[in-house]
C-alpha cells in the first residue's frame, strides 16, 4: 500500500470538559474552561484525555473532530465576515494544509512533536444551527459539508500543536483546503 504525506499544520488543539453550545443561542454560550492546549494526550477508543467527548460510549467513533482552517477562512470570505476565531467552531483539532472530506471511511495518521496518533474518519462533523450566533449570520448554512471529520482514536499519543504531517491511504487535493501556500504531497514507496 502507498501512502500520501502531506505538511500540515495544528493551528489549535481544543480540550473542553463540558458543552459550551446547548439551549437557545439566544440565552448565550455556557461559560465552560476550554483550553486551546499546547499538546493533547488521545487514548485509543476513548477519544482526548479531558474533553467532553472522552470515553463516552455514544461518542467512541466519533470523539475527536478535526477541521480544516481553510473552509473557515473562505466561509468568512463568503459572509464578508471575520476573521472568525477557529475555536468557536469546538472543533478539537484545526489544522492547516489539507482538505479532510476524502479521508472519511479511512484510517489516516498525525505525526506532531516526534508522536504519531492514528485516527479513522468516520462521519463529517455537521456544524450547529450556534455558528449563526458565534460566527455570524449565515455561518450555519456556508459551513455545512464543510465542517470537517468525527474520529475515532485507533491508537493513542500526543498530539502537539505546530508542524505536523497528515499520512493518508487516498489522495487528498490540497489546493481544496483553500490557501496558496498549501504544500504538495510526496507519495510514499
Amino acid at each position: 500500500m502507498n501512502d500520501y504525506r502531506y505538511d500540515v499544520e495544528v493551528l489549535h488543539l481544543l480540550v473542553s470538559p463540558a458543552h459550551a453550545y446547548f439551549g437557545r443561542a439566544r440565552e448565550g454560550a455556557a461559560d465552560v474552561p476550554t483550553a486551546d492546549a499546547d499538546h493533547a494526550e488521545l487514548v485509543a477508543g476513548k477519544g482526548i484525555v479531558g474533553d467532553r467527548f472522552f470515553g463516552k460510549a455514544a461518542h467512541m467513533d466519533a470523539a475527536v473532530t478535526v477541521f480544516a482552517v481553510e473552509a473557515l477562512e473562505a466561509i468568512a470570505a463568503e459572509l464578508d465576515a471575520g476573521p472568525f476565531d477557529p475555536l468557536l467552531t469546538r472543533r478539537n483539532v484545526v489544522l492547516r494544509g489539507v482538505e479532510l472530506a476524502p479521508l472519511l471511511g479511512h484510517g489516516f495518521t498525525l505525526e506532531s512533536g516526534g508522536d504519531v496518533v492514528t485516527l479513522k474518519a468516520g462521519r463529517p462533523a455537521h456544524p450547529c444551527a450556534w455558528m449563526d450566533q458565534m460566527l455570524a449570520p449565515g455561518a450555519h448554512k456556508a459551513m455545512r459539508g464543510r465542517g470537517g471529520v468525527r474520529c475515532q482514536v485507533v491508537s493513542g499519543g500526543l498530539l502537539h500543536r505546530g508542524p505536523a504531517v497528515l499520512t493518508s491511504p487516498v489522495p487528498l487535493d490540497p489546493g481544496k483546503a483553500g490557501e496558496a501556500n498549501v504544500l504538495r504531497p510526496s507519495r510514499l514507496p
